[in-house]
C-alpha cells in the first residue's frame, strides 16, 4: 500500500496509512481536526481495501451526531 492513500466511504474523505506496522484512518472531512482510529493487524500487514472501507463505514456507523466523536 502506498504511503498516505485517499479513501471516500459514505462521503467522507479519509487518509489510510501504514505505520508502525498499524493501518491508520484520518478522518479528513471530519469536524474535529486530527480524528480517526487505527487497526492493527498480528502480521502488520496492511489490509484490503474492501476491509479498509468496511472498517471506515463501521467507524462512521458508531460517531454521535451530536458531538461528532465515538458514542461512549
Amino acid at each position: 500500500m502506498r504511503e498516505g492513500r485517499g479513501l471516500i466511504v459514505r462521503g467522507e474523505t479519509f487518509e489510510w496509512s501504514l505505520r508502525d506496522g498499524a493501518n491508520q484512518f484520518a478522518w479528513l472531512s471530519g469536524p474535529n481536526p486530527g480524528y480517526g482510529f487505527a487497526i492493527g493487524r498480528t502480521d502488520g500487514a496492511a489490509l484490503s481495501e474492501d476491509e479498509a472501507r468496511d472498517h471506515i463505514a463501521a467507524f462512521l456507523a458508531e460517531i454521535d451526531p451530536t458531538t461528532v466523536y465515538l458514542r461512549d
